[in-house]
């Protein structure tokens, strides 16, 4: 199968009250952990690729491991830029074979948010190509972006819908208290912003920022009309403590597929998990 836009399932979505996990690829293990996973329970899947994770990978190389994931799963995969800084790196990804983009424009004025994703559409749309975009900004450290969790500044819903009637894209993220990276804390989610904007747009509201937020935070949210949850940092938490346990279990081993095997695994057991809390399962 194709990679496919985030419109072939997302709507599907909305409609019944589910969410599709965007989950951050890095590099093999990740996409390969991913994918065993969207088959293990038969789900959506969204590919995030990060700027950084662009530059570590290479773009042919990226674009060439979706293909191939989407190819042997037969799963409708996305293969979506996530915080893309301007309407060149969209264009590029689009070229390359992205099927899907985020265009952030949070950190500029509101109305040159507005005015700088409708440039993106338009250009994405004429390709059958999905795009996000997003209002307000979510604390925490993305790659390239950091924003100082005292200083993100939740969506006015008034705004968002605005947004959405001016921009028309196709799915709507905005900061409802979450932030990227693991919680200190427990994060207080907005559930009232969510519903008021999701009940007035006819795309799903996305929620960054997904990975740590306690499963009955993820149930409100969903159920307020959050149709697109990103994860990340739990797959490489997950990775991480797998690779230690590994090096610590044999500090001769130097074959790497002694280590990324398990690293592997880890990161199917997330995902599978966050299907199933999603309830994405079963909808491919």
């Amino acid at each position: 199968m194709p990679l496919v836009s985030m419109n072939e399932f997302l709507p599907k979505a909305k409609e019944k009250k589910f969410a599709v996990g965007q989950f951050n690829i890095n590099n093999l293990e990740f996409v390969q952990a991913i994918t065993e996973a969207g088959m293990e329970e038969n789900s959506p899947l969204i590919f995030g690729v990060s700027e950084g994770a662009l530059r570590y990978m290479g773009m042919e190389y990226t674009v060439a491991m979706a293909k191939a994931a989407a190819k042997k799963s037969g799963l409708p995969i996305a293969l979506h830029l996530d915080h893309g800084s301007t309407f060149e790196v969209a264009m590029a990804c689009i070229r390359a074979g992205f099927s899907s983009v985020m265009f952030d424009g949070s950190h500029h004025a509101y109305e040159e948010n507005i005015r700088l994703t409708k440039e993106v559409v338009r250009a994405a749309h004429a390709m059958g190509v999905s795009v996000e975009g997003e209002l307000g900004t979510i604390g925490g450290t993305e790659d390239d972006l950091t924003v100082d969790e005292e200083a993100a500044t939740l969506a006015k819903p008034d705004e968002a819908i605005r947004f959405w009637e001016e921009t028309g894209v196709d799915a709507m993220a905005i900061a409802v208290g979450t932030a990227h990276g693991m919680y200190k804390g427990e994060p207080k989610l907005h559930y009232d912003i969510i519903e008021a904007v999701a009940s007035k747009i006819p795309v799903p509201v996305v929620l960054h920022g997904g990975s740590g937020v306690p499963d009955e935070s993820i149930k409100k949210a969903i159920a307020a009309g959050a149709g697109k949850i990103n994860v990340n940092t739990e797959n490489q938490v997950a990775a991480t403590a797998a690779i230690r346990a590994a090096l610590a279990k044999d500090a001769e081993v130097i074959d790497p597929r002694k280590y990324l095997t398990p690293a592997r695994s880890a990161m199917v057991e997330v995902v599978r998990g966050k299907i199933r809390l999603f309830g994405s399962n079963n909808q491919a």
